[in-house]
This record gives structure tokens, sequence and C-alpha cells, in this order.
């Protein structure tokens, strides 16, 4: 079965950012909208989140999500860590029988390439923040036409603009 925690934490947290740069409110009602889920999922996810200080929510009739600290200060590892927690990235097969050379070694064999793999998508994410992902994304808005120059996002700043 899939694990989809990590692309929609991820999700979450972009479209709270957006909706904070553009002075919009974000409540788990909208996030779950956006991401055609469950709003139980959603609350069940800004669980671990809001533990990390990655969102922070406000109760009440005007009440809201917002992010807990600064998009630069949230990287892409901080999100998969808080919803992940300790699971594997690649889950190993229970050791069988060592009845040939392949069943006695394999558990070992993919337990390092496992780690390996795990170390280098960590540093993928350790590099990158909130605030880059939603430069990113901007900057490669599927909503525009090819060739079309890009729309400016209202994620920008005002003054990086004018640079």
């Amino acid at each position: 079965m899939l694990d989809l925690r990590f692309p929609t934490a991820l999700q979450m947290v972009l479209g709270v950012a957006m909706a904070e740069r553009e002075g919009r409110r974000s409540t788990s009602k909208i996030l779950a909208m956006g991401l055609e889920a469950n709003p139980s999922f959603v609350r069940k996810l800004m669980v671990p989140l809001t533990r990390d200080g990655i969102i922070v929510s406000t109760l009440g009739r005007c009440g809201t999500i917002r992010l807990g600290r600064s998009a630069e200060d949230i990287t892409l590892c901080d999100i998969y860590t808080s919803v992940i927690e300790d699971k594997p990235l690649l889950p190993q097969r229970p050791e069988v029988e060592a009845r040939c050379v392949v069943s006695a070694n394999t558990c070992w064999f993919f337990k390092e390439l496992a780690f390996e793999a795990e170390q280098a998508s960590m540093k993928v994410l350790k590099s990158k923040t909130v605030a880059d992902a939603l430069r990113e994304i901007c900057e490669r808005d599927r909503r525009n036409p090819e060739g079309a120059k890009p729309m400016m996002c209202r994620t920008q700043k005002v003054n990086e603009f004018e640079r």
C-alpha cells in the first residue's frame, strides 16, 4: 500500500504558505478541498506538523492554519520526518531461510542499499525549503501556455518583484 502522508503533508504546508503570503485564510476544510481529501485526514496530518512547529493552528470561528516558522526555515526533510516519523523509506522483507547464496545474503544487502537510498533522499530533502519549493512551483506553473512569459506568482513578496 502506498504511503501518501509525505506528498499530502507537503501539499498542505505549501498551500498554507501560499495562503499566508497572499493574505488568505487557511483551514482544514480549505486544504481538504485542494487535496481532494477528507478533512479528518488533513486534521490527522496536522497533529505531527503542529507538534514539530511546522504549522500553527488557531481555533474558533475565525481560526486559521499558518506556518509555525518562516518558509525559509522549514525544509522538506522537516515535513517528511514529521509525518513519516521512524518508518523506513524502503521497508525490507522478513528474513527467509538461507537456502542458497541469494537467500542467505539478500537481507543484509538490501538493508545497506536501503540505508544509502534513504541518506541520499534525506540529503535532497534537507537542501530544499518550503520557500524554494514555492519559488520553483511559481516559475514552472503548469497553467501557463508553453513559451508564454510566466505569470508573476503572488507567493513572492513585493520587494522581490523590484529586483
